[in-house]
């Protein structure tokens, strides 16, 4: 999947659940007057009135492919992705023992210019959805091997709040220079 000249750069957050995934895809969108895709795995989750099921994260899945195709549209210069397909491909792998093909055929093609990793150094908050407290150190890991596997170009991000947004915006700032 080759990027045309006039497609965004696209930016995703990745990391365990509370590591500031959320707040910061919003700053750094709001810092660069730039486009974000908020979690839908939560919105999706939140909404169900039943436990989540292997054909409920199938659906996630689908639907962050569908918008990384409608973020390649945008105008902009710059997308944030909170969360995408890396953790949810660790979420089928961690909870059902499989992953769909069609996941691992996407990510061998996506054009994505930076993975933030979030080091997982933030107090874990409870919000009815987040179910690893305990995990968060090895789903780093997990997470941290996908992106090696994918040999996708990431840069990790660890302090608390305002280290984190400095970390993150010159990450960024180096990937618009390179662009």
């Amino acid at each position: 999947m080759q990027r045309q000249s006039d497609q965004p750069l696209i930016v995703v957050l990745s990391g365990p659940e509370s590591t500031g995934k959320s707040t910061l895809a919003k700053q750094l969108a709001e810092c660069y007057h730039t486009d974000w895709v908020p979690e839908y795995a939560r919105e999706y989750v939140e909404n169900l009135k039943r436990p989540y099921a292997f054909e409920d994260v199938r659906q996630i899945a689908q639907k962050q492919i569908n918008q990384y195709e409608e973020a390649l549209e945008s105008k902009s210069k710059l997308v944030f992705f909170d969360t995408f397909l890396i953790i949810t491909k660790v979420w089928f792998k961690e909870v059902y023992g499989t992953i769909p093909s069609f996941i691992d055929d996407f990510l061998k093609l996506a054009k994505i210019d930076l993975h933030l990793l979030c080091y997982p150094d933030l107090q874990w908050i409870n919000d009815g959805v987040r179910e690893n407290k305990n995990k968060r150190l090895y789903l780093h890991e997990l997470y941290k091997q996908e992106l090696d596997h994918y040999q996708f170009n990431y840069e990790m991000i660890k302090g608390q709040n305002k280290q984190r947004t400095q970390q993150a915006k010159q990450y960024i700032d180096q990937l618009l220079k390179a662009h």
